[in-house]
């Protein structure tokens, strides 16, 4: 989506709090923290719920892994959505926001493959593009 056609900002798309008018800042803000794109990278995956994201060989902690979920939900990356199971569960996905970040992680794994010695993609964990 281009700038001219991306919709306007809501407030929910400003809860981060912001350093600077920057666009590289305010992204970072969002999403360049330790924990963050790990996350997106198991909903691109095919992960939705809270024990999929903890169950990463990366084990990320749960109290972090709540505050990430709670920050993408609150700026629109991620929605909540009910699971098949029923009742009280559900699960994450990501919005037309969030996916427009495909590129952004296939950009990092290509880096990573490319210049980190010993770095490999596992075929079932391949987030495509």
């Amino acid at each position: 989506m281009s700038r001219k056609q991306r919709p306007a900002p809501t407030a929910s798309s400003a809860a981060v709090k912001r350093r600077s008018p920057c666009p590289v800042a305010c992204t970072l803000d969002l999403i360049g923290d330790k924990w963050t794109l790990l996350v997106i990278r198991d909903l691109m995956l095919g992960r939705s719920r809270f024990k999929d994201f903890a169950a990463s060989p990366e084990k990320i902690p749960t109290n972090i892994l709540t505050d990430r979920l709670d920050r993408l939900l609150e700026n629109g990356v991620v929605q909540k959505v009910p699971t098949t199971e029923g009742g009280k569960r559900f699960g994450y996905h990501l919005t037309e926001k969030g996916e427009s970040l495909r590129p952004i992680l296939l950009a990092l794994r290509d880096w990573g493959l490319a210049w980190e010695p010993d770095t490999r993609v596992e075929l079932d964990r391949e987030v495509k593009s």
